[in-house]
C-alpha cells in the first residue's frame, strides 16, 4: 500500500536567525544551535522509523546543510536530493542584511510589522508572501506532489516562508491564517495524504 508520506522541516538556526537580521535569499551558514537542531529532527524522524525515497531542497546551504545533517542520522546520505531556488526563503530586498530593529527604527514599527506579516505587501525590492507563494506552489505542484501521490516517501528540507506556501495548501489555510502559522527550526511536520492530493494525516515531531 502506498505511503504517500510529505515530511517538512524548516532549517536550523541560521547565523543571520541568532543576530536578528532579515536573511532572505542571503547564505549564511547554520550556528551550532541550528547543527544540533538538524540533527535532531533526522534524530525525530528516525526514531519514529521513517525512511525516505528522495528529498528537495532549497538553493540555499543552510536547507542544504540541514537536510544533510538529517539525512546522516538517518543513515541516507546517499538519498537522491534536488535543489531548486523555487524553494528559496522569501526575498527581503532592501531589508536583507538589515538588524529588525534597525529596520524598525529607519521605517517605523508599523510599516516593518506589515511588510513582515502581511500576505500581499512586498517590502522595498523584496517578494510579498503571495509572491513566494506564486513561485514555490508551482513548483510544488508539479515536481514535488507527484512524487508523493506516486507514493514516493519525499522529505523537504527548505525555508519558514517557502514552507508556508506548501502548507497553504496542504492544512487549507487564508491568507490571513498563513501568517500566523508559526515553524519551529529543525521540526519535521508529517503529512500523509489521500489519493485525492488532500491531507489524511499530520503530526508534529516538534520538541
Amino acid at each position: 500500500m502506498s505511503e504517500r508520506l510529505l515530511v517538512l522541516v524548516r532549517h536550523g538556526q541560521s547565523e543571520w536567525n541568532l543576530k536578528n537580521l532579515f536573511t532572505g535569499w542571503r547564505d549564511p551558514d547554520l550556528t551550532p544551535q541550528g547543527v544540533e537542531e538538524a540533527k535532531r529532527a533526522g534524530k525525530r524522524l528516525k526514531e519514529e522509523g521513517y525512511q525516505f525515497d528522495l528529498a528537495f531542497t532549497s538553493d540555499l546551504s543552510r536547507a542544504q546543510k540541514t537536510l544533510d545533517l538529517a539525512l546522516a542520522e538517518l543513515g541516507q546520505t546517499g538519498l537522491l536530493v534536488v535543489k531548486n531556488l523555487a524553494l528559496n526563503e522569501r526575498d527581503y530586498g532592501d531589508l536583507s542584511g538589515l538588524n529588525k530593529d534597525d529596520a524598525r527604527a529607519k521605517w517605523g514599527e508599523e510599516q516593518v510589522h506589515v511588510w513582515r506579516r502581511s500576505y500581499d505587501v512586498p517590502p522595498p525590492g523584496g517578494e510579498s508572501l503571495k509572491d513566494t507563494v506564486a513561485r514555490a506552489l508551482p513548483y510544488y505542484v508539479t515536481e514535488i506532489l507527484p512524487k508523493v501521490l506516486q507514493g514516493n516517501r519525499v522529505l523537504v528540507a527548505a525555508h519558514g516562508n517557502s514552507l508556508r506556501a506548501l502548507i497553504m495548501v496542504l492544512e487549507k489555510h487564508t491568507p490571513e491564517s498563513i501568517m500566523k502559522r508559526e515553524l519551529a527550526t529543525g521540526a519535521p511536520v508529517v503529512y500523509r495524504l489521500k489519493a485525492d492530493s488532500t491531507v489524511e494525516s499530520v503530526v508534529d515531531l516538534a520538541g
